[in-house]
């Protein structure tokens, strides 16, 4: 029996991920990320604000305090806020900084892994955002047509 590096057990692992198989843990990491919060704090951490489609997306990514991610997530309650950037943080897609000041702050920020998903959640975001009048029409339509049935 031959003895692998831990480099080449990644390797053999990364390999045999395949969502569609049950129990693979890639599934978990897809529930995860597919998460409106998550797409949404990745966006918000990359500084793509509310914006109209074709116009700049902002500086690119900066560190966030807590309470502007807050104030930008309108809706999220501070609990999902706060599971939600632990999780991140967990998943080493978002880094926790605390500086001892008075009060406490406390900033997040993408890791290098947190940017390469951005860069995949902020397209999501924006086709979102893009064809949204499109699947409303699409719903309408279908809610009409199953009412005449």
């Amino acid at each position: 029996m031959s003895t692998q590096t831990a480099a080449q057990q990644r390797a053999e692992a990364k390999a045999s991920y395949n969502a569609f198989m049950d129990g693979c843990p890639s599934r978990q990491l897809l529930d995860r990320i597919s998460d409106k919060w998550v797409a949404l704090i990745l966006a918000a951490l990359g500084s793509d604000g509310p914006h109209r489609p074709g116009v700049d997306h902002g500086d690119g990514p900066r560190a966030m305090r807590y309470s502007e991610l807050s104030r930008r997530l309108a809706g999220a309650s501070q609990k999902m806020l706060t599971q939600t950037l632990r999780s991140l943080e967990v998943d080493g897609l978002v880094t926790r900084t605390v500086t001892p000041t008075v009060p406490v702050t406390v900033t997040y920020e993408l890791t290098d892994l947190g940017l390469s998903l951005n860069h995949v959640m902020v397209g999501l975001k924006d086709w979102a955002e893009t064809h949204m009048t499109d699947v409303l029409a699409h719903r309408e339509e279908h809610h009409r047509t199953a009412a005449e049935h």
